[in-house]
């Protein structure tokens, strides 16, 4: 039996009465470490063993997905397929670009994270219809199952997504695998890769692509926009949109919750000087996306270095795009000199933020002993193209 058989066979047993009940009885219990051996045998004196180690095995993957889904405690999940799944936000952020489409297609659906999202699990008013293909039987009937969990539902293909009958269908979403046997691909591949996928839009002009978002943009097809996703400052993707899908740029930064979005901001050359009084860390969301700049001209900033992406300026620039800090102390890089500089602004728990600047932040973090009373970033990198050092903190509310 492979591993999709004993897969198909462990949903048929949780799925049985007494999986039902097996997994009601888990429900809301937390698996502190050492305690599932003990919580196994004691179930085994109810229900089956084969059933107990099949059910511990969901209710824990549950519990991880709490992370990603708000009825994650219902959901079917693998562990490859919670790996990959997109994040509810960040799907039904995505959703929104296919509002209006009346029939799209999920490729590599997965468990389903997005075809829920597209399928109107927002409460629109007028679901969109999903027709669901992936070449994985266990996923596909899970998907289905998770649709169910949202209230939503698709019509589901089994098989691959380079054989899926798309007419009839005006948009298309693709989540291509970055596992194939077990393994994960190279950064950059993916299967179908990203050539095929692009070439969607030949048939169905709408097409969106999931990415990872280390993405070579020399690989962007010409005329498409690549989106950077973030939640807080955690870069999760990049997305692919079709012209017909796009909003007329070639980049776009989002950071969520919030879905707030940077678009190019064309204008003069952004000055470069030495840091003022406060730093701005952009998210890595606008790193990516090549619109450091662009923001540093809608705050009114200036860079400190011409290639490094650290802004500043002379009053705290509130942003969901970056970080702002207050300067206490700049300076040329001296690693003899930190000890003291440190002491003398009274810090204690250090945040270490190295740009630019070559050195192991875990090996200077043991060398440097601070045990003052001030939360402080300690940010490693170049100004004018030299060495620095610049103790901050977090800048005060306005």
């Amino acid at each position: 039996m492979d591993d999709t058989e004993r897969g198909l066979a462990n949903l048929e047993l949780l799925t049985s009465p007494a999986g039902d009940a097996l997994l009601a009885r888990l429900a809301g219990t937390e698996l502190p470490a050492g305690a599932e051996l003990q919580l196994s045998a004691a179930l085994r004196r109810d229900y089956p063993a084969e059933l107990v180690i099949a059910a511990l095995a969901q209710h824990e993957l549950r519990l991880r997905a709490r992370a990603k889904f708000t009825r994650a405690e219902q959901m079917w999940l693998t562990r490859e397929g919670l790996e990959q799944a997109s994040a509810e936000p960040i799907a039904r952020h995505r959703a929104t670009r296919y509002a209006g489409r009346a029939r799209v297609a999920d490729l590599c659906c997965g468990i389903g994270g997005d075809l829920i999202a597209l399928a109107g699990a927002s409460g629109a008013d007028s679901a969109t219809q999903v027709l669901a293909v992936d070449r994985d039987p266990l996923h596909l009937r899970m998907a289905a199952r998770n649709a169910e969990v949202y209230g939503v539902s698709a019509e589901t293909w089994l098989g691959d997504v380079r054989a899926a009958d798309l007419s009839g269908v005006d948009a298309v979403f693709v989540d291509p695998a970055r596992r194939a046997g077990g393994r994960r691909l190279r950064t950059g591949e993916s299967e179908p890769p990203l050539a095929w996928c692009a070439a969607l839009a030949d048939a169905v002009p709408a097409v969106g692509v999931k990415a990872a978002p280390g993405l070579d943009r020399a690989r962007v097809p010409a005329g498409w926009e690549v989106e950077f996703v973030a939640d807080g400052r955690d870069l999760k993707e990049a997305v692919l949109w079709s012209p017909a899908l796009s909003g007329g740029v070639a980049s776009r930064a989002t950071v969520l919750p919030g879905a707030h979005q940077l678009l190019p901001e064309p204008g003069p050359a952004v000055p470069t000087a030495p840091p003022g009084e406060f730093l701005l860390d952009p998210n890595p969301a606008v790193t990516r996306a090549g619109l450091v700049e662009d923001l540093a001209r809608q705050l009114g900033a200036w860079k400190i270095d011409p290639r490094i992406a650290f802004l500043s300026g002379d009053r705290p620039a509130r942003t969901p795009f970056g970080r702002a800090l207050r300067v206490l102390d700049s300076g040329p890089w001296r690693e003899k000199d930190l000890q003291a500089r440190l002491r003398a602004h009274d810090v204690g728990a250090l945040d270490i933020r190295r740009r630019g600047l070559a050195g192991d932040v875990e090996v200077l973090r043991r060398k440097l002993r601070t045990t003052g009373s001030t939360p402080a970033t300690l940010v490693m990198t170049r100004v004018d193209d030299q060495p620095w050092a610049l103790i901050c903190v977090d800048a005060p509310a306005v």
